[in-house]
């Protein structure tokens, strides 16, 4: 297993070790005991899976508020995502910031999404379907969201035209978002 440092020293950018022939590959995708050696230190609890029928779906920026805050990890099983985190920790030197990322089923890559951190996606091919653990179960009193179109984040989205959810449509500025993490809460 390969881990990829981000911009964000919590972010994590992992390629497991695949073991391919004639036949197709093998891979583990999550093993806690080798998560652990590297600190990574989350209890999962929960997958979510979702399927985007069109390329241009774009999901996000979600988050949850503490003391519900999820750590996510994220991969991609069919299909294609551009894949965003804004850091969110108002207290953090890189508040506001983004980075993107090309999650495939081909790469095989995941991304490790500390709490702090908005997220979202947008799929860059059709029939994707994109798998993540989180370490704390939904909560919809907690649950938030960030436009994903705010200018003061000028985030390179492949679209200008995405398909989006009611509910995407309608979250708030970065600057007008309801935000509780500071610096030191997004932890391995």
């Amino acid at each position: 297993m390969n881990i990829i440092s981000t911009k964000f020293s919590q972010a994590l950018l992992i390629e497991p070790t695949v073991h391919g022939d004639s036949r197709g590959f093998f891979m583990e995708s999550y093993n806690a005991e080798r998560f652990n050696e590297l600190g990574i230190q989350h209890q999962f609890i929960q997958d979510n899976h979702s399927l985007s029928s069109e390329t241009g779906v774009l999901r996000g920026l979600h988050y949850q508020l503490n003391p519900k805050a999820q750590t996510k990890l994220v991969r991609v099983l069919a299909g294609a995502i551009y894949d965003v985190i804004v850091d969110i920790r108002t207290t953090s030197s890189t508040f506001g910031q983004w980075q993107g990322f090309i999650l495939s089923a081909a790469n095989k890559r995941q991304l490790l999404v500390p709490q702090g951190f908005a997220h979202g996606f947008c799929t860059l091919a059709p029939d994707t379907e994109v798998l993540y653990k989180v370490d704390e179960y939904y909560s919809p009193e907690q649950d938030r969201g960030i436009l994903w179109n705010d200018p003061s984040l000028a985030i390179d989205w492949p679209t200008s035209t995405p398909i989006l959810s009611d509910k995407d449509k309608k979250h708030p500025l970065l600057k007008d978002a309801e935000i509780n993490f500071g610096e030191g809460e997004a932890h391995l």
